[in-house]
């Protein structure tokens, strides 16, 4: 059984576990190594147990904590080359760098790991595809569109973690940001908005996808309601099951939750075909 706990999301850091039985791995370290400890500890994870650390890119709400965490664990990192070439000019302590080729699967333990290039301002940004024998999650952080090949790669997915950084409106409105920064978010290589995280959730919702998980939301160009009520909305219609849409916290872990829960969806193992007919729900 796959697990999901968000450590943190947001643009002060952005950090999650992904563990079975047998597998325990973080997807980015944008958090303190301190914070990412206490919220694992708190979580019922063992730093010290940690099988990787997976990164989507080098920005520091990404690799904040990478370095004193894997110098404390001796956690290796899995990463492109062109991003850990960015990433080590600024380490004093090298941690044990697995590098990855994007479209190629590796394993680590009983996960199996694919990750794909996205569209953002980063060197070689990357989403990933990770899979245990009954479960799979699609993991895509910072965006500024979705592409083809996302949408391919993604499709399937039980648990789907994406962005949806902002609401077009507040964005417009916001007085804080200059026009460059506001015209940098919503490029085609910046962020995903509401209405295009809705957009790409109903054009690969199928009958096993058991919950849409929202990062990486602006404090101030974004509400909680407001992403959840958009998911919801694309979500009306298309599936006959309860799809679970909640958003992830900048500050607190979230509760664990399975990839796949097919009790939940009603369904048998191996059986596609939803027997429930609750309305779409969600957490915020």
């Amino acid at each position: 059984m796959m697990r999901l706990t968000v450590l943190g999301s947001g643009s002060s850091g952005n950090c999650a576990v992904v563990s079975t039985e047998r597998s325990c791995v973080l997807i980015d370290a944008g958090l303190s190594a301190k914070q990412i400890a206490l919220r694992m500890e708190a979580a019922g994870y063992d730093p010290a147990r940690l099988d990787g650390v997976l990164l989507t890119h080098e920005h520091s709400d990404h690799t904040g904590g990478l370095e004193i965490l894997t110098k404390k664990w001796n956690v290796p990192v899995y990463a492109t080359a062109l991003t850990r070439e960015v990433i080590e000019d600024d380490f004093r302590h090298s941690p044990a760098w697995r590098l990855m080729q994007t479209g190629s699967a590796f394993q680590i333990n009983d996960l199996r790991v694919e990750c794909f290039p996205v569209p953002h301002d980063a060197v070689d940004p990357v989403g990933f595809i990770v899979q245990d024998e009954e479960s799979k999650l699609g993991f895509l952080s910072d965006v500024g569109h979705v592409t083809h090949l996302i949408r391919d790669r993604l499709m399937g997915s039980h648990t789907l973690y994406l962005e949806a950084n902002y609401d077009t409106r507040l964005l417009e409105d916001d007085t804080k940001r200059p026009w460059a920064t506001k015209q940098r978010i919503s490029s085609r290589h910046g962020h995903l908005s509401n209405e295009q995280a809705a957009e790409f959730v109903a054009s690969i919702a199928h009958s096993s996808l058991h919950q849409v998980v929202l990062g990486h939301l602006s404090e101030d160009c974004n509400h909680p309601e407001k992403a959840v009520s958009f998911i919801r909305d694309a979500l009306e219609g298309l599936v006959t099951h309860d799809v679970q849409v909640w958003c992830a916290d900048r500050k607190n872990a979230s509760e664990t939750r399975e990839v796949a829960c097919r009790r939940l969806l009603g369904l048998a193992p191996g059986n596609g075909v939803p027997t429930t007919n609750a309305l779409v729900g969600g957490l915020a």
